[in-house]
């Protein structure tokens, strides 16, 4: 029986100085993905991601175009070996990589809306208002319950619920750093404040979404060739219109990522390819199942590694 391929692309997070480089410099189709990245910007995106440095790199306006050139860089020498897959997901930006190797949306396209979206979700919230924790070792009903108490404090939330045991929430800072609070005193195996520049996925951000709206009136969608698994309903799709919806309604919504993972499961999906830098999304489908293949493409051992795994 064939084996049924997933690939996952990763999201804000996964970036690092120095991704794509080695397969830029060795892969020619790895190389024009970011000479045409280079040219649709503007900019030197390519020696950002190559040299960094790390604290221009980890701009949210910077780092959304950067990861997504790198996972469509790895996605275009994965598929010069002669890879496919049977279904695309993409974590919160990485949606937009997924929705480039569904064929949905092209390249160019798809650089400039996270170019755009970067900069709306830096502007939506003044630094220091908003923050971002991870809460680890309790289930999300616990989750909601805390977030529920701390929301006295302002807005808090869920925002990426990333497997049955790890969960990110967002909001208004003093609401955040409460929830944390609460989790250390419930038995959470580890709750802790995360480095970012923005509240992503929570009510906060519905101001981006509406300027998005306005980029994707200019932005050509079509119906998707490979099926997506939306983040914000864990749902099968094909068509262009419910995947333009799925990317306006994720960034005020949580990321259901484990029943993300689960849905592809329920699909037949025993090996999954994550393809870009960093290796967060293998761990997190790990926590998920472990009845499954786990590969990845980041750089030249790890894209031979894969090709030899996939037979080609």
């Amino acid at each position: 029986m064939t084996m049924k391929t997933a690939f996952l692309f990763p999201g804000q997070g996964s970036q690092e100085v120095g991704m794509g480089k080695e397969l830029a410099e060795s892969q020619p189709a790895a190389r024009r993905v970011f000479e045409e990245a280079d040219r649709v910007l503007g900019m030197r995106l390519a020696s950002l991601c190559f040299e960094g440095p790390e604290e221009e790199l980890r701009l949210t306006v910077n780092t959304q175009p950067a990861i997504l050139t790198t996972s469509i860089a790895a996605l275009g020498v994965l598929e010069a070996r002669g890879a496919q897959a049977d279904f695309v997901a993409g974590h919160s930006l990485g949606e937009y990589s997924a929705l480039v190797a569904a064929g949905s949306l092209r390249f160019d396209d798809a650089l400039r809306a996270v170019r755009k979206r970067g900069l709306y979700m830096q502007e939506a919230v003044p630094p220091g208002e908003g923050a971002m924790a991870a809460l680890i070792g309790i289930n999300i009903d616990m989750v909601h319950a805390l977030c529920a108490e701390a929301s006295e404090l302002g807005v808090c939330a869920p925002a990426n619920i990333n497997s049955p045991s790890q969960t990110v929430i967002a909001g208004h800072r003093p609401a955040v750093e409460r929830a944390v609070e609460l989790a250390k005193a419930r038995g959470a195996k580890r709750a802790v404040m995360l480095a970012v520049s923005a509240p992503f996925h929570c009510e906060l951000m519905k101001p981006v979404a509406d300027k998005l709206e306005t980029v994707f009136k200019e932005t050509v969608f079509s119906d998707l060739k490979v099926p997506l698994v939306t983040n914000v309903d864990a749902e099968l799709t094909v068509s262009c219109v419910e995947a333009r919806d799925s990317l306006l309604r994720q960034v005020a919504s949580p990321v259901r990522w484990s029943a993300s993972i689960t849905r592809l499961l329920d699909e037949g999906v025993t090996r999954f390819v994550e393809v870009g830098p960093g290796k967060v999304l293998s761990g997190l489908v790990r926590q998920i199942s472990r009845q499954c293949q786990i590969l990845n493409v980041a750089d030249l051992q790890s894209l031979d590694a894969t090709a030899t795994a996939l037979g080609l």
